[in-house]
């Protein structure tokens, strides 16, 4: 019999600021770079009533952690709904079980940040986020941990939402942000574009990039739904978060190769191998980059893990008792 730390919603509040957040899923894509295993998620549908359960993990051993997501969403609570297992990378024994819905937000806000970190210009200072929901927002409070930005244009189809998130966003960042009526406003003259939607279709024109811009993609993870359009992965270095989830589940990509526009050898490289200085990202101040990011057990193991440690030494949490196998089938 082992303890394990249960740690609840109330447990991780406060635990981390963003540039935490940031800085451990750095490195766990560092790690992943050097080798480190972590496979694309799997996800299980249901029609009646529409739902999904989804899952992802991944190994980070100079952490010494292991884990990943399990989580619902839809079904007859039409919510979501996160389970985070860390295990101990060398024992394998349970370490500790997460309420992760809290740390949603805040570690794919950071990954988008480590993808604007790898590959953005180092003077990007402008901005534009297509979205106005809770990643969107998270997107841009991470954004601004790695650049100094002085302006942000924010688009979404509603009007009400878009001038309130920037009003919002506004008073509690340095950057000027204000909202745009057409995501050609936002994205014309953008440093640093970056989309978190639940669009099918492309929601800007990759003709209205500057060059030198970068984009990161946050929102759609399906194979037949897209937030870039052929034009934008066509000029871009294409970065993904795992080559293995390209043709899985990267509808942007599997669009503009089914458009004859680019073909299987365009994936430059994973974000790790950027990270860790495997392979070059932004070759020149014209180059236009993308990063496509799905969500993967990289980022969640390595925010889990630091909140583990944040929560340990500040005795929070409640342990519960977990079996081993050998006990459990033997009974003794």
């Amino acid at each position: 019999m082992t303890e394990t730390l249960f740690l609840s919603d109330d447990d991780l509040a406060g635990l981390a600021d963003l540039a935490d957040y940031v800085n451990a899923v750095r490195d766990g894509y560092r790690q992943r770079g050097e080798g480190a295993p972590a496979e694309p998620r799997t996800k299980l549908v249901r029609g009646d009533p529409p739902g999904m359960l989804t899952d992802y993990s991944a190994i980070l051993p100079e952490t010494g952690a292991m884990g990943g997501y399990t989580y619902s969403a839809g079904f007859g609570a039409e919510d979501a709904w996160f389970v985070t297992p860390l295990f101990d990378a060398e024992s394998g024994e349970p370490l500790a079980l997460l309420d992760g819905a809290r740390m949603n937000p805040f570690k794919t806000g950071a990954t988008g940040a480590v993808g604007v970190d790898a590959l953005a210009r180092r003077d990007a200072s402008t901005m534009a986020v297509v979205g106005s929901g809770a990643q969107a927002r998270g997107q841009l409070k991470a954004v601004a941990t790695v650049r100094d930005l002085d302006t942000v244009w924010v688009y979404s189809r509603t009007k009400e939402s878009r001038e309130a998130f920037a009003a919002e966003l506004n008073d509690s960042l340095d950057a000027s942000v204000a909202a745009v009526a057409s995501s050609a406003a936002a994205v014309e003259g953008a440093d640093i574009v970056v989309t978190a939607t639940n669009a099918s279709e492309p929601v800007f024109d990759g003709e209205h990039l500057d060059d030198g811009a970068h984009v990161t993609a946050m929102g759609q993870y399906h194979p037949e739904k897209r937030e870039l359009d052929a034009t934008t992965i066509e000029r871009a270095t294409y970065v993904p978060d795992l080559r293995a989830r390209v043709s899985q589940d990267a509808g942007s990509f599997l669009a503009a190769v089914e458009a004859g526009v680019v073909d299987e050898d365009h994936v430059h490289a994973e974000l790790g191998e950027v990270v860790a200085g495997e392979a070059e990202g932004r070759q020149g101040p014209e180059d236009v980059t993308v990063f496509d990011s799905g969500g993967t057990g990289i980022e969640t193991v390595a925010a889990a893990h630091m909140l583990y440690e944040r929560a340990v030494e500040q005795g929070l949490g409640t342990e519960i008792p977990f079996a081993p196998a050998s006990e459990a089938l033997t009974g003794e």
